[in-house]
């Protein structure tokens, strides 16, 4: 796992990104953090969380995606079902959602350059070294990046 500062999606813009990936709930609502971020700037992946059914728990594990251009660039954005809701204080973050869906990642993307925020460690409240561990063993031997935001 190689680590930055940066921002994600301008990054992706860049072309520095084959895939990026981020965390989403099970309800279709990319309404907070960088999901809204997400939402405003690839509007394909908010099109592409709609098309599934809204509120099923199956969900879990799972991801859409959609293809975006960016200029010259394209890039895969993953809404990666990490949490069932977004509701209340606590743990949100399911950790073996995590594992499955960057299982599932590493499998549908091999070779691909891959970027991600902490995801499911901000607003989800999960562990960042637990998390951090579950996708440095789903994505062993590919190319990874953690994209960390600057100190504001």
């Amino acid at each position: 796992m190689k680590e930055i500062t940066g921002d994600l999606i301008e990054l992706a813009k860049q072309g520095e990104f084959d895939v990026i990936v981020h965390g989403c709930n099970c309800f279709c609502a990319m309404g907070a953090g960088i999901a809204a971020e997400i939402k405003q700037a690839f509007p394909e992946a908010y099109q592409a969380d709609l098309a599934t059914a809204e509120g099923q728990r199956a969900k879990l594990g799972t991801y859409s995606s959609a293809q975006v251009q960016c200029g010259a660039y394209q890039v895969v954005v993953v809404n990666a079902y990490t949490q069932y809701h977004w509701r209340g204080r606590g743990v949100l973050v399911d950790y073996i959602a995590i594992e499955q869906v960057f299982t599932a990642i590493k499998r549908d993307f091999a070779g691909a350059r891959i970027g991600y925020p902490l995801i499911g460690a901000g607003l989800a409240g999960g562990g960042w070294q637990r998390i951090r561990r579950l996708i440095v063993h789903a994505l062993d031997q590919e190319d990874h990046t953690l994209v960390m935001l600057p100190d504001r």
